[in-house]
């Protein structure tokens, strides 16, 4: 809370630096004065988290680390956490600057390609998002192994919040981009100057790429988040992990990666339909209202906000069941059958995993590719050379660009940031549903376990003669939050002298078991 709180304050000093000196600025320059914001932004905060963990932490904690038990972390390792966090938020941005920029070298093959037709250009824009998934995937790997290593789950939790503290910096950057595009078209309808409408347009080029940068911000912390979402639910529903090695788990593995790509089919349809009325719309006003072209007859605006409202409620109900139906099914229609609740918790939890790779997967592939197309098609505004001809506006390879750019739409704007929130409301209903599968949603005491194991250890030498025996162990499970408590007790005897010793350990099922297999192999290893 501390860190979101100052990122808000720091997000507005970086804002306050965005500023543009001439009028005649380019979209180099309206980047730069953005970026000059954003990074301003991210290295306040990186200051303000060191302070923090100073101040708020304890100079060394105890973490644990699944399957690994407790150990020492330092202050200083939770702040290294936030720093991978702020790293994440930083090259994300300049990973899709770099696919998505105007003048970039993907959007300039894009261009070269549109020479050729509308297929040539298709296949560039959707190989453009394709390829910008390896730097993005590679970087949200890397941030989740190396926070992890810093300070296991809270270190991802930590770094997640260190990235999303710039929160207010990366909304305004985001909505920079329809905000310009809206300013292009009122200064288009209001018929201004044609200087007016040039620089709208500099500014809206510039804000299809901040437009996918803030899409690229918000699919990063749901890759980042989904560590510690995966912790929570496997705590919740008690099983020491998921193993895809199990058929059911790896079967539903492949149907979470199904999800996103017929969800994402589901919403370009719906676009699809949504447009189809509201051309027919259109030419139906044309034919039957004279004089629109002219200015004298006054087009009947709502009939086309009504079709686009209604769409966009009635056409999202199908996707939406889906989001919500598949996690339910899985879990409750193999528990009419007897299936093991924790059998089904491991095959949710692999589904949750196949939604979160493919989800991250698509959102990255089609806002990247939809922002490519989109400044493709803009590049033919101020002109491009293609071939040695300088080629423009109108032209056969801008009406190619054109066709791009209508394709892109449903990437960039509709089905591509859905998949941050499928992604999000997945592993938000499957922790819902984690207390009924760990049987931590029933009445009654906490089930109580006894286990006995007789062994002898014995050790002879000059001076002394000592052993271990009779480990007994009662574990006890809290019926509400499913933590597991367990009482080990033993007897050690050295030189004819007999003590009992216990131990306590509370945590989860995992780590529980972790810390009685090290104690056992202490005592078989006794010298």
């Amino acid at each position: 809370m501390a860190i979101a709180g100052v990122g808000i304050i720091i997000s507005v000093i970086g804002m306050m630096l965005v500023k543009i000196t001439s009028n005649e600025a380019k979209e180099s320059q309206v980047m730069k004065a953005l970026n000059v914001g954003n990074w301003t932004s991210i290295v306040l905060v990186a200051a303000a988290c060191y302070g923090l963990c100073v101040w708020m932490l304890p100079e060394t904690m105890q973490m644990n680390f699944y399957g690994e038990g407790v150990m020492n972390i330092s202050s200083m390792n939770v702040f290294y956490a936030t720093l991978v966090g702020l790293v994440v938020g930083a090259v994300i941005s300049s990973v899709t600057e770099y696919y998505t920029g105007l003048g970039k070298k993907p959007i300039l093959k894009i261009v070269q390609q549109s020479s050729t037709g509308a297929g040539t250009n298709i296949i560039a824009g959707l190989a453009t998002g394709m390829i910008s998934t390896f730097p993005s995937v590679l970087l949200f790997a890397g941030a989740i192994w190396a926070s992890y290593a810093f300070a296991g789950f809270y270190g991802v939790a930590l770094a997640a919040s260190a990235m999303m503290a710039t929160t207010a910096m990366q909304l305004a950057i985001d909505a920079f981009g329809p905000i310009a595009d809206n300013a292009g078209g009122i200064a288009e309808m209001s018929e201004q100057e044609p200087i007016v409408r040039e620089r709208t347009d500099i500014l809206d080029a510039v804000g299809n790429t901040t437009a996918a940068t803030g899409k690229g911000f918000a699919i990063a912390s749901a890759a980042l988040t989904s560590l510690a979402l995966f912790a929570a639910y496997v705590t919740f529903t008690g099983i020491d992990g998921i193993n895809i090695y199990k058929a059911p788990v790896l079967a539903m593995l492949f149907v979470g990666g199904m999800v996103p790509v017929v969800f994402s089919a589901l919403a370009m349809n719906a676009v699809g339909k949504a447009a189809m009325e509201m051309v027919e719309e259109v030419r139906r006003q044309f034919r039957d209202i004279p004089g629109i072209m002219e200015g004298t007859g006054k087009p009947e605006y709502d009939k086309c906000v009504d079709i686009s409202t209604r769409a966009s409620l009635k056409e999202m109900m199908l996707p939406g069941l889906l989001t919500i139906g598949f996690p339910l099914v899985i879990a409750f229609v193999p528990m009419i059958f007897g299936m093991n609740p924790l059998a089904i918790a491991e095959m949710l939890g692999g589904y949750m995993a196949g939604v979160t790779v493919s989800g991250v997967l698509w959102a990255i592939f089609q806002n990247n590719a939809g922002g490519a197309w989109d400044n493709a098609k803009k590049s033919f505004e101020a002109g491009v050379e293609i071939n040695g001809e300088m080629t423009y506006k109108g032209s056969d390879a801008h009406k190619a660009a054109v066709t791009g750019d209508t394709v892109g739409d449903p990437f960039k704007d509709t089905s591509g940031p859905s998949m941050n929130i499928l992604i999000k409301l997945t592993c938000l209903i499957g922790l819902v549903i984690a207390p009924i599968l760990g049987g931590h949603a029933t009445d009654g005491q906490a089930n109580v376990i006894t286990q006995k194991i007789e062994q002898e250890v014995v050790q002879n030498n000059e001076e002394t003669s000592s052993f271990y025996k009779n480990m007994d162990i009662q574990k006890s499970v809290d019926a509400e939050t499913g933590i597991v408590t367990a009482n080990v007790t033993y007897q050690s005897s050295a030189n004819g002298a007999t003590i009992t010793k216990s131990h306590k350990y509370v945590g989860t099922e995992a780590q529980v078991e972790a810390k009685i297999k090290a104690l056992n192999q202490e005592v078989i290893n006794f010298k």
